[in-house]
């Protein structure tokens, strides 16, 4: 019997732990619930302190001291569950748990005020959010490209992105009193801030209280997702809004039915990579002010009624720019400064945001914890320190993006990878996360080439400044107009990072000695530094990347020579610089960039260099290069060797040793050489390779790091294919871009062998070959199909007589088929023996034709040529199919310029359809007819639907044209432009 009570004493006990557990969840969840209203709540105080609502203000104040209240208790009940084991004991908790979730319950209920502003979490169709008014033509774009998106049914989700404090949810708020507004566009509009804390089981509450469905007794999320889903279906046409999405989920595990019913959502968010996740048709990057949006809001901000002195409004006009049109930074600011008429108070506010804007009053607590959040929620230490790297060039850089991974690099800030290429395919990815995070903006630099770079917000930059000062060491003084280096009190034990690039500094005092033993980073390029003491680098053994690129340096000081750690060091375009002292002891160096430097020899101990994986020797003063160097630099991968003296003479053997090249561009000064090296890369070589036979062409740089694809430049040597010479050229099968200068011992394409074997070349440029009477001779035995060929340039070529042809059979030419079936440009220039372009029984080959540019053919007299005699039946046969009608049926561009000869286009039928965008034609005075097809709509005539631009000079010429239809001109006139600058 005793043994029976006790196993009935334990069944109770278990009985009464369940009923404990399950009581336990649903009071967490009426907490999590309560914790969330709370939130909410607490946005309402603010509001109705603002609007000076005194009675909402004092129902608000007590209801939190209540939720206070309770929280403690409930914090109590937790730690009495951890520690009691009695039975009696746990009988009245679970009563107690039974009665505190009731009362939690009904302060829920108590939170529900009745008047006044509405919540973030309550948005209904009758409640609109209280909100600032939109300030930028931007703002209202966007508002009107989201209100047509919602109109379609293809488009059921929207994303709006951006920084922190841009402005993405006061528009998203726009929309959704908007959309309040129109009753009979969606029935149902609803608001829900998600927030970075977010569960599915919380969000699964916050939409469940927007349609009235109580999940109170519901734990589990997969039928709390069922009964969500059901309930949203029921609604007609409704619009949902997640407001501060941080991280991706799946819509139906929440209970989010996609596209029913003509439902749609709309999301804001920090990160694009959130919006394409949650499979947003459409993104749409929320982006600051511009300066004089920003400046409106600012004003507004001080008060419409507030008239600033005009020297006071100077200032606060540069305070303002300082925000960088960050609607959240502006407010803040403008907040602080309101009634503020001090013109000294704002110059100080001034300095202060120009030495850190989140310094000044307000700003870090409302601006700089928005944007950290971003920062924070990377969740990754090695993009967190790339992006903390960004900080250390000058505000409003455009960083170029090669570059910026190049540094990462030699930081370490990427791994060491199994290739190059795939630490710049991680350097890349990082970027882009950075940019999705919107921490970094995407922007083009067009001088002196369209590169991709990234720029970082004033704001943000600073916020990464703050960050980076409070984890280590960084001294930022870049591009801020220094003429003189810092104090040498600023230069303290614990600096790591230096950034002192694009200032007006000149000279190191002598003597100047900092002493900095963790410094690894020192960047001092872009200044007009001559010369700097031995004095400098003594205490800072610690220095790992050294810039010094874009200076006036002429002679690196000894001390240099004794940084053991240094990994990196950048002396690009100094161009004044003589002497490099021993670069033995540096063995721990990967990096050493002297591209387009002025030095003469390599620097001593170069050859001990044995950890080097980057080495540009693009110097055009550079004469020798001592044999055995480059074998002892195994672990190269990559390599660019140049300069414009013949003693420079690059060993194919020595090359082909380098088996971890991955990026070489270099000139041999010889074929033999270059054959050498060509036939080692069947045993596998770089990916990418500039390779030139002949003195160094100034058009003609090495492409930026690895950014260059499969080139040869042959200049001034013997090509042509020949029994007596062993060294007829070896090109790479893999070559894409083969250019040819001064080589005049050929006479076609065909006299060279090893094109037949380049499978994979996309361009050919042919420039000043004196030899060369035809692209292709289809009297060769090996006639080159070209087949793969796209760009097709020629240049200043003498006795050019036609493309295709042969001495005296020109008129009955044939070539394989399907030569030329690639080309899709053609361009000529200066052959001043062309009289025809085209002859008609090859026309079929160039049907993929897309642009035609010839320039200064003075003999030039026909485009396609007039078939002859014996061949008219068969062309008029053709005619007839319509195949010589469109003769050239993908062509896009056509210019024409200074062909003085020119008579015509195109004798017979039209080489001008409807795929013709842009026609230019210049100083081709005898030309009397333009082969354009016009259609007929509803007998009207009607220019092609594809037709851009016609641009023509002079206009007398235009004006004498001849044409089929006599409306045609008139027709074409509003395409026309008349200028001889085309």
């Amino acid at each position: 019997m005793e043994y029976l009570g006790k196993v009935i004493e334990l069944g109770q006990w278990i009985s009464n732990c369940c009923s404990l557990k399950k009581k336990m969840q649903k009071l967490k969840s009426k907490m999590e619930d309560l914790s969330s209203r709370e939130t909410d709540i607490i946005q309402e105080l603010e509001y109705a302190d603002s609007l000076s609502l005194k009675k909402r203000k004092r129902e608000v104040e007590n209801w939190l001291a209540r939720v206070k209240r309770k929280k403690d208790e409930v914090q109590l009940m937790e730690e009495a569950v951890k520690q009691d084991r009695l039975l009696f004991t746990r009988v009245q908790l679970v009563k107690c748990v039974g009665d505190l979730t009731e009362e939690v319950t009904e302060l829920l209920d108590q939170g529900r005020f009745s008047e006044g502003v509405l919540l973030h979490t309550h948005g209904t169709r009758e409640d609109a959010l209280f909100t600032i008014k939109l300030v930028g033509q931007t703002f209202h774009e966007n508002k009107d490209m989201i209100r047509t998106c919602l109109m379609k049914d293809e488009f059921l989700t929207i994303g709006l992105y951006g920084m922190g404090g841009v402005g993405k949810t006061t528009l998203a708020m726009h929309i959704h009193n908007q959309l309040l507004k129109e009753s009979r566009t969606f029935g149902h509009v609803y608001w829900v801030t998600v927030s970075k804390d977010f569960t599915i089981h919380k969000l699964q509450s916050d939409i469940a209280k927007m349609v009235s469905l109580d999940l109170s007794n519901e734990d589990d999320e997969k039928k709390r997702a069922a009964k969500l889903a059901q309930a949203l279906m029921k609604k007609n046409k409704y619009v949902l809004i997640l407001d501060d999405v941080w991280n991706h989920f799946f819509l139906d595990k929440v209970g989010i039915p996609g596209g029913v019913n003509g439902c749609k959502l709309i999301l804001t968010t920090r990160s694009l990579d959130v919006c394409r996740r949650l499979g947003c048709e459409v993104n749409i990057k929320v982006e600051p002010l511009h300066e004089d949006e920003a400046w409106k809001l600012f004003k507004k901000t001080l008060g419409h009624q507030i008239t600033l002195p005009c020297e006071v409004e100077y200032i606060a006009r540069s305070v303002a720019k300082e925000c960088a049109g960050l609607p959240l930074g502006l407010i803040t600011m403008a907040g602080s400064m309101r009634g503020v008429d001090d013109i000294c108070e704002w110059r100080d506010a001034l300095e202060k945001l120009k030495q850190s804007k989140l310094r000044q009053d307000g700003m870090e607590t409302d601006v700089y914890q928005v944007l950290e959040v971003s920062y924070r929620s990377l969740n990754d230490s090695n993009v967190q320190e790339c992006f903390l790297y960004c900080a250390l060039y000058p505000e409003d850089y455009k960083i170029k993006r090669e570059e910026l991974i190049e540094r990462f690099i030699d930081e370490g800030l990427i791994e060491r990878m199994k290739s190059r290429q795939a630490e710049l395919d991680r350097g890349q990815t990082i970027l882009n996360k950075l940019e999705n995070a919107c921490l970094l903006e995407g922007v083009v630099d067009n001088f002196p080439n369209e590169k991709k770079c990234v720029k970082i917000h004033d704001l943000v930059r600073d916020m990464a400044l703050q960050i980076a000062s409070s984890h280590s060491g960084f001294m930022v003084a870049a591009g801020v107009g220094l003429k003189d280096l810092p104090d040498e009190e600023k230069w303290t034990k614990n600096l790591e990072k230096v950034s002192l690039m694009c200032n007006k500094i000149s000279d190191v005092p002598p003597g100047v000695s900092p002493y900095c033993p963790r410094l690894s980073t020192l960047m001092l390029q872009y200044n007009g530094l001559k010369r700097i003491p031995d004095s400098f680098f003594v205490h800072l053994h610690g220095l790992k990347f050294l810039d010094l690129s874009h200076t006036g340096i002429e002679n690196l000081p000894k001390s240099i020579s004794e940084l053991e750690n240094l990994s990196a060091l950048s002396l690009r375009e100094c161009n004044k610089l003589q002497y490099i002292p021993s670069l033995a002891k540096l063995t721990a160096l990967k990096r050493l960039d002297l591209g387009n430097s002025g030095i003469k020899e390599v620097p001593q101990g170069m050859e001990m260099l044995v950890n080097l994986r980057y080495l540009d020797l693009h110097s055009s003063n550079l004469n020798t290069l001592p044999v055995g160097i480059l074998p002892r630099l195994s672990h190269l991968q990559y390599l660019i060797i140049y300069g414009l003296s013949k003693m420079l003479k690059l060993k194919g053997e020595e090359i082909a040793s380098l088996r971890k090249l991955e990026t070489f561009s270099g000139q041999f000064y010889d074929i033999y050489n270059f054959n050498t090296y060509v036939k080692s890369l069947e045993k596998g070589g770089p990916s990418n390779f500039l390779l030139q036979v002949g003195l160094d062409n100034p058009y003609f740089s090495p492409i930026e790091s690895g950014s260059f694809d499969r080139r040869v430049i042959l200049k001034g040597c013997n090509i042509s294919r020949s029994k007596e010479r062993e060294d007829s050229l070896v090109l790479p099968t893999d070559v894409q871009y083969l250019y040819i200068q001064e080589c005049h011992d050929v006479g076609s394409l065909c006299d060279i062998s090893s094109l037949n074997t380049a499978t994979d070349l996309k361009t050919l440029v042919i420039n000043d070959c004196e030899g060369i009477h035809y692209v292709v001779s289809s009297l060769s035995s090996s006639c080159i199909p070209l087949r793969c060929i796209q760009s097709l340039r020629l240049a200043f070529l003498p006795n050019l007589r036609i493309l295709i042809g042969g001495r005296g059979v020109t008129e009955s030419a044939t070539v394989p088929p399907g030569s030329f079936s690639s080309l899709k440009e053609l361009r000529i220039y200066n052959c001043p023996k062309l009289k025809k372009l085209f002859l008609p029984q090859l026309l079929k080959h160039f049907q993929n034709l897309e642009e035609l540019h010839i320039e200064d053919c003075v003999q030039m007299v026909e485009i396609i040529a007039a078939p002859p005699d014996e061949d008219e039946e068969e062309i008029n046969s053709e005619k007839e199919m319509g195949i010589f009608r469109n003769s050239l049926p993908r062509l896009r561009v056509l210019e024409l310029w200074n062909l003085s000869e020119l008579r015509s286009i195109c004798c017979k039928g039209v080489i001008l359809s409807h795929t013709i965008q842009h026609i230019a034609v210049r100083y081709c005075n005898k030309l009397k007819r333009i082969p354009l097809s016009l259609p007929l709509h509803d007998r009207q005539l009607s220019p092609p639907h594809s037709l851009q631009i016609i641009k023509a000079f002079p206009k007398e010429w235009w004006d004498s044209l001849e044409w089929e239809h006599p409306n045609a001109k008139h027709v074409l006139q509003p395409f026309c432009q008349f200028s001889r600058y085309l």
